[in-house]
């Protein structure tokens, strides 16, 4: 069955400490790592395919285009949103957002693909 354009989902996050920069290693900050929001993001990429997936397939992320554009504190609320807009083959590339109470943090491009779990796992043996 193949995946139609225009699925979306959301996925949220209450940033903690765990969640930071200074966690992540990935700087000096306490605020929101951007490693953080690739993944939350990427949540969302999944969650938008997952009720139109045949049993025993999935999706696995493949590349990552994001700018992080505004920091959130520890305590602020992130929503990252993921529109499936175009469908090459099994590539599945997303429009990505994500925004806290004051606007727009991140945005860009997440591409996923389509894979069977069992021959991916395969790969890994």
């Amino acid at each position: 069955m193949p995946v139609p354009t225009g699925l979306s989902a959301t996925a949220q996050l209450i940033v903690e400490e765990r969640d930071t920069a200074i966690a992540f290693h990935s700087g000096e900050v306490p605020v929101l790592a951007t490693p953080r929001i690739i993944a939350l993001v990427e949540e969302a990429a999944l969650l938008a395919t997952r009720d139109s997936l045949e049993p025993g397939c999935s999706t696995v992320g493949v590349r990552v285009q994001i700018e992080h554009i505004s920091p959130t504190p520890v305590g602020g609320t992130v929503t990252a949103e993921a529109n499936l807009e175009k469908v090459e083959g099994r590539r599945l590339i997303f429009h990505v957002s994500a925004r806290d109470e004051r606007g727009l943090v991140a945005a860009g491009k997440v591409t996923r693909v389509l894979v069977d779990v069992e021959q991916f796992l395969d790969k890994t043996r």
